[in-house]
Formats: C-alpha cells, structure tokens, sequence
C-alpha cells in the first residue's frame, strides 16, 4: 500500500513532527512526502529514514504554477493508493490536483482550530472558507487531530459526516522519564537545589500570549521564592528586543532564560518541575503531551483540547489571566515542597494519562483504519 503525505511545509511544528514520527513507525505501507513549500528542517531527517521527499518550493502569499504541475506529475508517476494531506493550503491545492489526477482515497489533515478575526491572517481564513465547500467534494474523510478543531472548521460549514478525531500520538520512548536526562539538565544551567524550575516551550507569537505568562512571573516575583524560567522555542532568544526590553522592565532578566531553539526538547521536559501554557488558541496542543509524557505536570490555559489532554493531572485556568497562571503554579509549587507524595503521584498519573490515550501507536492504528474503512 503506497501513501502520498502531502503537507504545507517541513518546518518546525506540531503537524510536521507528527508526519516525521509517522513515516519513522509505521513500517506497512510505503511513504512518501511532498511539501509545498521549499527545503525545510524535516526534509533532511524523512531523507535520512530513507522517505522519498518532494518540495515544490510555494511561497505563503503566491501559487508557483510550476510547482502546481510538478505536484500533478508526482501524482501520477507514484500512482498512490492513498493520499493523505497535511494542513489547511495542502487540504485544497494537494486535494484539488490529486483529484484531477483521478485519485479517490483522499483525507484531509485539520490541524487547525480557533479562528480569531485579527490574529488569524486573511489568507487563512479565504482558504478555510473555500475548503468548506470543498469539504463536500474532495476528501473521503476528513481526520481532525482535537475534538474542538472539528466543531470549529464544521461551524464554518465543512461537511459533518466526513470528520472524525483522531488526537496526535507521541513517541512514549522518546519522552519518557529519565533521571539521565534530568541530571543533564541541571548540570547545562546549574541552579540552586531548592530552585522550582517552570518551562514553556513555543515559538513568540501573539496566539501563544508569552505577554501575559511574564506578567505571571512579574506577580510571581513579589511573592519572593526561588524560581527560575526557561524559554524555549523559535524567536525566544536574546536577539528579541522586544522581549528583552519586557523582561527588563519586569525586572526578570535574573529568572527568565531565554534559549531560543533546541533539539533537546526531551532534557528540558524532564529537568523542569511543571510546564506552561499561555495560548489563547490551540486545536491539540502537542507540547502538553511531550510534557507530561516526561513526568512533567502542566498548568495551561483553556485553549483546544488542553483540558482533555491534562484531565486531572495539572490546572487549567482561563486564557489572558496571569493571575490564574501565577496561583496555578503556586499550588504547584507548595505541593511539591509539603505534600511531596501528591507531587509524585501527580507525576505518575502525568506519564500514565499519555501512554494509555495518546501514544503514536495507537495513532497510527486509528489513521490506517480510516484508510482502510469503506465508509
């Protein structure tokens, strides 16, 4: 069985990790990949599994008409069995051409949820819109990785009977546990034993709302305990001013580190105490998941499907709300210092709520029966 993936780009992100780990694991079919856009980060590790890998080299605001027929020819020449597309521009262009080019067995991938007039660009919101109507057309079945993702996009009018949710699985092995890891964190940065370290990881964006996360640490500081924050993700580094200049006025240079960012997304889970997310939009947010996979619980907001991940392992309090955050992370932190079983236990249950929903095996299972289903 052979399975064209046709996704935006290989950047850094949730949906591209995801493909990765699934061309990686999934050892039945044969798997082979075209992004629409130029040669990106996950393009050299797919080619290191041996996945064949196609760019086509889009720009986000033109149609490369080249690139267009170059998708076409793929599409015949690999003569797919399936084909599965990533995101909401390879849901229409991947859709659209896989059908001229009379293939039937398409599913969309919906990686994408709330959709904010302001935030969200306009471009993004034309080509949902136009996807809504595709919706009825194209795909045989329209797999959305959260429960919210599929009431947002079928309120907008995609076709109903064509969704199903199949939340985004996780490497259990590669975030995992590990006091190895754990000890090659402390030593890299070498704070003080009695220090609770909070981690957030995700790049600077306004629908990520890092503003309001230091305005936790501004309150957190007054409170006069030993933290430490690390900054982890794409634009969280010095060279922003912005931030710099925030943290400055705050008067957090001395807890917040900025590391911009890292391939060890593994040794930062396992050497923080708890994870923060401060989104005010999510559809399934995948770092939540890597989080607690490593034993590490998570105060977030209420954004997607965050409350459904963390269940009763974490907090979750309401979005642009730093004093929400700053109170969650306070009873995380008098846990673990008075109530030192709880904090374990919660730990435990961190770890065990992902191997038992959310791991990439169970994932795959779901995706393949999709395929195989004669719905």
């Amino acid at each position: 069985m052979r399975v064209l993936h046709i996704i935006t780009g290989l950047g850094r992100g949730g949906a591209e990790t995801l493909l990765y780990q699934f061309c990686k694991y999934e050892k039945e079919f044969e798997h082979i990949v075209v992004s629409l856009s130029g040669s990106q980060d996950y393009e050299k590790k797919l080619k290191q599994i041996d996945i064949q890998v196609h760019t086509l080299n889009f720009s986000n605001s033109k149609i490369n008409f080249l690139g267009l027929i170059k998708l076409y020819k793929v599409i015949r020449q690999v003569k797919p069995d399936i084909i599965q597309t990533w995101m909401i521009h390879a849901d229409m262009i991947g859709g659209l051409l896989a059908r001229f080019a009379g293939i039937k067995n398409i599913f969309w991938g919906v990686h994408h949820t709330n959709l904010i007039e302001g935030s969200s660009k306009k471009m993004t919101m034309l080509i949902i819109k136009i996807n809504s109507i595709l919706s009825y057309f194209i795909p045989r079945k329209i797999i959305y990785c959260a429960k919210n993702s599929k009431e947002v996009q079928e309120s907008i009018g995609f076709q109903s009977s064509k969704g199903v949710v199949i939340n985004n699985g996780y490497n259990i092995d590669t975030f995992s546990n590990s006091s190895f890891l754990n000890n090659k964190f402390l030593n890299e940065f070498n704070f003080p034993v009695d220090t609770f370290v909070i981690g957030h990881v995700g790049s600077y964006s306004p629908l990520k709302d890092q503003i309001s996360l230091i305005e936790a640490f501004s309150i957190l500081k007054q409170k006069q305990f030993n933290f430490e924050v690390v900054l982890v993700g794409t634009n969280l580094d010095n060279n922003n001013h912005d931030l710099v200049s925030l943290l400055d006025k705050k008067d957090l240079n001395n807890h917040v580190h900025l590391l911009g960012r890292r391939d060890d997304i593994p040794t930062i889970m396992n050497g923080i105490d708890i994870f923060v997310l401060s989104s005010i939009s999510e559809a399934f947010p995948n770092v939540l998941n890597e989080a607690m996979a490593c034993a590490t619980p998570c105060v977030t907001t209420d954004v997607g499907d965050a409350a459904i991940i963390v269940g009763n392992t974490g907090w979750v309090v309401p979005k642009k709300n730093p004093s929400a955050l700053m109170e969650s992370i306070l009873e995380a932190v008098d846990e673990k210092k008075f109530h030192n079983i709880a904090w374990l236990q919660r730990k435990d249950a961190c770890r065990k709520r992902i191997v038992e929903n959310f791991s990439l095996e169970e994932m795959i299972k779901k995706y393949k029966k999709v395929w195989l289903s004669n719905d």
